[in-house]
Order: C-alpha cells, then structure tokens, then sequence
C-alpha cells in the first residue's frame, strides 16, 4: 500500500510499496526527526524564524498527519499544565536529591563542551595534521583513522574529566554537609524547589571567602533546575530568592561565578542586572579547552537595605 506524500513530506523518501510492518518501523523514527528539528525546517522553509504553529504541519501528509498533529498538542498541554513550585529552606532529608540534580547538571555539561572543544583552533589542527602525520610512517589509512578515533576518545574524556572535577570539589566542601556548611552561621542560607512533592531545584547563599569583604558580599551558588522543569521561571525565581535573602542580611553586593558553557545562566544574569567583572580558570584542564570562569557582580540599592530598629541609619 503507497503512502500519499506531498513533494515535501518526509514519507515521500520511502519506498511507494512496503509492506504495513516496514511502514511502521519507519514512521516512528521519522517523525522523532521532525518533531525534534521542526524549527529548523520552518527556517529551511520560510526563509526565516518563525514564531507559533502552523508552519511545518502542511509539510507532514497522509498517515503521518494525524501523529505528528497529536505530539505537537501533547507538547502544547504539557507547557500549560506546568506543575506548581515553592521554594523552602533546605532539609537533611533533600540531601540525595539536591547531589542528584548537582551530579546530573555537571554530567550535561560534558556534551557541550566536547563539542566547544572540537571548535577550537589546536584541536582542528591535530585532528586533521594528526592523520597525515601517522600515515607516511604506518602507510596504512587505517592506522590514521585509530589515531584520529583516539584523539576524539581522548577530547571526550577530558572534558568529562573537568567536571568530574568540580563535582569532586563540590562534594568535599560545602555539599559535604549542607547542614553544616549553610545553617551553622548567621548570613548564610541554602533553598531547595519544591514541586509536587520532589525537589526540582537548588540554590545557596554565603558571605565571601575574603575577611575583609565578609561584611559587603555573600556568594550565590548552586543554582540548579532539574531538566525538565526548566522554562517555568523557577532559576529567576531562585535568583530573587538570594537578592532578598542579601538585602535582609545587609549586604550591598552578590557575586558569582559560572562557565561559558552554561549559556542558560549567562541569560539569567544578564538580564535581571548582574554585571561580569572579570574571568579567570577552575581548573587546568579547563585552560586547555579555553572554557573561563565568568565572574557576575549585583550592586544591591543602599536604599533598599532598611536599618534595624532601633538604629540609626548611616550617612
């Protein structure tokens, strides 16, 4: 049986006659492919970004319709369903679920800067000279191909490497004990989301590490979403949740730091007003794949920050 396809219709690739098992073995895949780029393909199309729906569904025809349009509404419900959150204080019993959104957040991050890495000026260079460097000595293409694969090998578990090193450094210090590290000192806080009964998200607040600004600034850290409650608000949320905790503690100024691989938390804080200072670099292996640390600075307003009773506001 022939599947009515219009010229652009992703069924119009397969064969006209298949047998109904075959079909279905190739729908599936077929429509996972449209449904994750149907952005793209509206660009591909128009010419241009569009916004709304409507553009790609005269694109899907005959037996794929139906499905495509039922995945796109279930997509639309899921967006306006978004489960309520509220933020609360940290409790001991949140402790394996907020190391298990820090641990999956770093291991997000190895993908990405994999990728970063293979952009970068060297590792071109090696991937393409390493191969024909190896062959006038082997005189065998296959022995340049392993050599290429173990460079690739080796890019991957570099980068997964250098956030194993921050998990690592996490859990030696403040994650060690969140008790202990947030809720032992006056100036200090740590919050988790809360969401049909699961913590989907974390964030921390601490003075600073210098004596002599222990006083002015407190440290946002740990600011995490689980992945699939990301887009609801629920980071800006946690953000202002640090800003108020800093203006009733009294201090006049937050910082923080965060890669450039984490493109989604650089939007945050650019937008609702922190500042970048400077940059410098975690760890070693994150010099070699040129990934900074990005340092953000918030001036909180001095007006805002109302005096204790009883006392006398400064000049």
């Amino acid at each position: 049986m022939a599947l009515r396809a219009g010229p652009f219709s992703v069924f119009a690739l397969m064969p006209p006659q298949q047998p109904e098992s075959l079909q279905q073995r190739w729908k599936e895949p077929l429509l996972k492919l449209v449904l994750r780029h149907r952005r793209f393909l509206k660009c591909m199309v128009l010419g241009k970004e569009t916004k709304g729906r409507g553009h790609v569904d005269h694109l899907i025809t005959g037996p794929a319709a139906p499905v495509y349009q039922e995945a796109e509404r279930a997509n639309s419900d899921k967006k306006a369903a978004m489960a309520p959150y509220h933020i609360r204080k940290y409790q001991e019993s949140d402790r394996k679920r907020v190391l298990g959104l820090f641990s999956q957040g770093m291991a997000e991050h190895v993908p990405a800067t994999f990728r970063h890495t293979l952009k970068l000026p060297p590792t071109l260079v090696l991937l393409l000279g390493g191969p024909l460097a190896v062959f006038p000595v082997s005189g065998s293409w296959l022995s340049a191909l392993v050599a290429s694969l173990t460079l690739l090998t080796a890019l991957w578990f570099l980068a997964k490497y250098s956030w194993n090193q921050f998990l690592v450094k996490a859990l030696q210090t403040d994650l060690s004990d969140i008790t202990k590290y947030y809720f032992s000192e006056c100036g200090s806080c740590f919050w988790v989301v809360e969401s049909e009964g699961q913590v989907v998200g974390t964030v921390g607040a601490v003075p600073v590490e210098e004596p002599t600004l222990q006083k002015k600034q407190v440290e946002l850290l740990r600011l995490r979403v689980a992945l699939e409650h990301r887009g609801q608000g629920i980071a800006k949320a946690l953000v202002r949740t640090v800003l108020q905790f800093a203006r009733d503690q009294g201090y006049s100024e937050v910082v923080l730091n965060t890669t450039i691989m984490q493109s989604p938390a650089l939007a945050i804080y650019h937008s609702m007003g922190f500042q970048e200072t400077h940059q410098s670099f975690a760890f070693q292996s994150f010099r070699l794949m040129a990934i900074p640390l990005i340092h953000f600075i918030y001036h909180l307003p001095s007006a805002q920050v109302s005096p204790a009773p009883g006392q006398g506001g400064g000049p």
